[in-house]
């Protein structure tokens, strides 16, 4: 098997584990009883808050533990929201490539009364400073762009859009669910107020993420029922979870600069191979992209198809985000970005890390040729697109 999609998710690394195994057996105790076998918890738990803290760039206090980045982003996003309300403030700008986990809050929020402005994205999914100064108004209380989008893995100019913010003395949020791990974070030197990440996006385990919320900034608990977490997020702390995050991000960070060398270098190596197939395109940009991340389109073929086949070959890989994998929708984020409809549904994410091989990266290019090639000529559409019945797109 060609594990592909570590988008969608990491395997969890023997440090995680390693790290998570004494406190479900020797150190299970609640952080929050007074008693010192609780005691050892809450030091555990606030050891791993710095720990994260310090790849992040932040004060551990601006740390807060939730259920992962759709979690984080919703309270990002609705505290903002609240504190904007209390101000007269009801104007909050993104763009049309968030992750569902923003635009559903968005939307929401739209139905409370809030007026959102989607940014449009260039052709090659970057967003610019300019294109937010210019959207800004005195009612608006919050920008929330991501950092790295999780379909075709542009990187956002995320220290520029942070300082446009500040200027105009508004908030700024980031969905760093991709990149943290991935990219070098300083969440003080570049501008951000607010951050979201997850930790099975880079060799962590599931369910366990978090939120930076820069001193300062507001804060309101979605989920009430305890004083865990400065009050700010009620439930008892998953600390096993939570010392996995710990050293799965510390260990990423750790070995960020040689693994995206690698890895950078395999993603253009499949990116050369697989825009030698005809009719295809590369989504985002070529420079400006997550190491791992390549996303093409394929004309003339259904992406469900290809995925399918790819599969059968013992190859894991998406058509875009696993949260609305069971859609039969075209990518939003590629139809923001400018791709029609019917290129649209012919899409390919293949997401690889410092685990994948010369040779895998090789068969990879060897499969997708293939059953690019199969699905063409059994396709209809295809027989028209090359008889000039119908006029090719790519």
């Amino acid at each position: 098997m060609i594990y592909a999609d570590n988008a969608a998710t990491t395997k969890i690394s023997r440090a995680a584990i390693d790290a998570m195994l004494p406190y479900m057996d020797e150190f299970y105790g609640n952080p929050s009883s007074l008693y010192d076998f609780g005691q050892k918890a809450k030091e555990a738990l606030e050891d791993a808050r710095s720990r994260i803290s310090a790849c992040l760039g932040c004060n551990p206090r601006e740390l807060t533990f939730t259920s992962g980045g759709s979690e984080a982003d919703n309270q990002a996003i609705r505290s903002s929201a609240i504190l904007g309300a209390r101000k007269g403030k009801k104007h909050i700008i993104s763009t049309a490539f968030e992750h569902h986990a923003v635009l559903h809050t968005l939307k929401a929020l739209e139905r409370e009364g809030f007026e959102i402005t989607l940014l449009d994205v260039h052709e090659n999914g970057l967003v610019t400073a300019e294109q937010v100064r210019q959207a800004t108004r005195p009612d608006t209380c919050l920008v929330t762009i991501m950092y790295a989008n999780n379909e075709i893995g542009t990187v956002q100019p995320i220290w520029e859009i942070g300082a446009a913010c500040r200027e105009a003395r508004v908030l700024f949020h980031t969905d760093a669910v991709q990149a943290a791990g991935h990219l070098p974070i300083d969440a003080q030197a570049q501008n951000i107020d607010l951050l979201s990440l997850s930790a099975h996006k880079f060799h962590g385990p599931k369910g366990i993420g978090a939120l930076y919320t820069r001193r300062g900034a507001p804060l309101e608990s979605l989920i009430e029922g305890g004083a865990q977490e400065r009050g700010k997020r009620a439930g008892t702390e998953n600390i096993p979870a939570i010392m996995g995050m710990a050293a799965a991000l510390e260990e990423s960070c750790a070995h960020m600069k040689e693994n995206a060398v690698k890895v950078s270098a395999l993603r253009d190596k499949l990116i050369a191979g697989l825009s030698e197939i005809p009719h295809s395109i590369l989504n985002g940009d070529p420079v400006n992209r997550l190491p791992g991340n390549v996303n093409f389109c394929f004309e003339g073929i259904e992406g469900e198809s290809l995925l399918l086949l790819l599969d059968d070959k013992g190859i894991c890989a998406s058509s875009g985000s696993a949260c609305t994998s069971g859609s039969l929708d075209p990518s939003h984020v590629l139809l923001a970005i400018g791709r029609p409809h019917e290129v649209a549904h012919g899409s390919l994410r293949l997401t690889i890390n410092e685990e994948t091989t010369e040779a895998e990266a090789d068969c990879l290019v060897e499969a997708v040729r293939d059953v690019v090639a199969y699905l063409r000529s059994i396709s209809p559409v295809w027989r028209d697109l090359e008889s000039g019945k119908a006029p090719h797109i790519i």
